[in-house]
């Protein structure tokens, strides 16, 4: 097998289990709160990645970062998987799977957007256009098509969810000043982010015996959404000779989604919702075609 099979193998590995994910995560929240679900999968992860680095005989790395690095690892794992992960529950807690996830897909307009201000970057006619075809895309969403009464089904779960796309987008704008193995610096941040996540379970929980059900969700989440498809997606992005062709195939992910939101949880997936995605991904196709043209 050539190594540009094996890279789009490997893509679209990645892509078929972040296509589950949605409907991991509001299984996962029937059986458990946000914060055990953040803390859970966390745990998981991070042993995960510890063992991907342990096989890839890369564990000693992470005790020869400098000073600078762990600064880094403390504020990039704050953001992720705190911040992040904290914020995009609690959207789905609120709202259907079907709404929440193709609205955190929007987070790479918005790492374009918040590139002007923080990376000195212009905002270009056809990130502007990309722009306003996105989240036109989430009020189709949210509010179910019904654009003249614009009457949001669930108001502060669409901002959560919006809110995650800002927390993600800063995470890898901080990520640039990144120069470690990605495996690594992923793993140092996530230990980095444990304090954060268990200092605020204990604010605001209290110990409890968990029902297996959640505990395996949230081992799923960790093991493959945390991990091993970020490291799966790594590797095929070293093996191709085609990195457009496979960037693309992560376009495949929410819709592969709505289907299994259909099936699993019930949900009836509305025409606004598929109109919505359909704005929300054609115009982060027509935003990064100029990049690719460049």
């Amino acid at each position: 097998m050539t190594d540009q099979r094996r890279a789009v193998l490997l893509a679209l590995t990645a892509v078929c289990f972040w296509s589950t994910v949605a409907v991991a995560f509001k299984l996962s929240l029937r059986h458990l709160a946000v914060i055990e679900l953040l803390l859970l999968s966390t745990l998981f992860s991070t042993l995960v990645i510890g063992a991907i680095l342990i096989a890839q005989g890369k564990f000693k790395q992470v005790f020869q970062c400098s000073y600078q690095e762990y600064r880094l690892s403390l504020l990039l794992g704050f953001l992720n998987p705190f911040l992040y992960y904290l914020i995009l529950f609690e959207a789905y807690e609120l709202l259907p799977a079907q709404q929440a996830q193709p609205i955190n897909y929007t987070w790479a307009i918005m790492l374009a957007v918040l590139s002007v201000p923080l990376l000195k970057q212009k905002l270009t006619g056809r990130q502007v256009v990309s722009l306003i075809g996105g989240y036109l895309g989430v009020v189709v969403i949210a509010t179910k098509g019904d654009l003249m009464q614009l009457e949001f089904t669930e108001p502060f779960g669409v901002f959560l969810a919006l809110l995650s796309t800002v927390i993600w987008a800063l995470y890898w704008i901080f990520n640039t000043r990144e120069s470690r193995d990605p495996v690594v610096g992923l793993f140092v941040n996530f230990v980095f982010s444990l304090p954060f996540i268990f200092c605020y379970f204990i604010w605001v929980t209290d110990f409890r015996a968990l029902p297996i059900e959640g505990i395996l969700g949230a081992a799923y989440i960790g093991a493959f959404e945390m991990g091993i498809c970020f490291v799966i997606w790594l590797k095929a992005m070293k093996l191709t000779n085609s990195t457009a062709q496979i960037s693309t195939l992560i376009f495949l992910s929410p819709f592969m989604s709505l289907i299994l939101i259909s099936y699993f949880l019930g949900e009836t997936i509305e025409v606004a919702t598929l109109l919505g995605l359909v704005l929300i991904v054609a115009s982060i196709i027509f935003q990064n075609a100029k990049t690719k043209s460049a």
